[in-house]
């Protein structure tokens, strides 16, 4: 039976993801590894949970973590991050510009390829990375 908690996908089955497809997964695996954090830290109510999810998971705040991360990824995860940012999208939301979006989903786009590799551990350290001053 596929195991589709912890994945395990070659890098060509990976590689034929869509860019989009990639940053797809990733957005749920950042949300879920935010949720996490915030969950450990003793966060008090669903509403405080919620709001300080919000604030990590946006756009805005995932391109700020992207200048963070980029001179910690490998040649590869630099490869997948940009097949995320150069995706080409057809809605930006409203609090962020094409360039904070672009930013955004080459990390959703990272992350995704990661979990889908089964690189938990590479994510998580990545994720602390993110978080130290956040």
């Amino acid at each position: 039976m596929e195991n589709y908690f912890q994945m395990n996908l070659t890098k060509q089955e990976i590689d034929a993801i869509s860019n989009l497809g990639l940053a797809h997964m990733g957005d749920c695996v950042f949300e879920i590894l935010c949720r996490g954090y915030l969950c450990a830290k003793g966060e008090t109510t669903v509403d405080r949970l919620h709001r300080d999810t919000i604030a990590l998971v946006k756009a805005t705040a995932q391109a700020k973590f992207v200048d963070k991360l980029l001179p910690h990824l490998t040649e590869e995860e630099t490869a997948y991050y940009r097949r995320g940012k150069n995706a080409h999208v057809h809605a930006v939301p409203k609090s962020a510009t094409p360039a904070q979006y672009a930013k955004a989903t080459g990390l959703e786009a990272l992350f995704g390829a990661l979990y889908l590799a089964g690189q938990t551990d590479r994510l998580n350290e990545l994720f602390h990375l993110v978080m130290e001053d956040a």
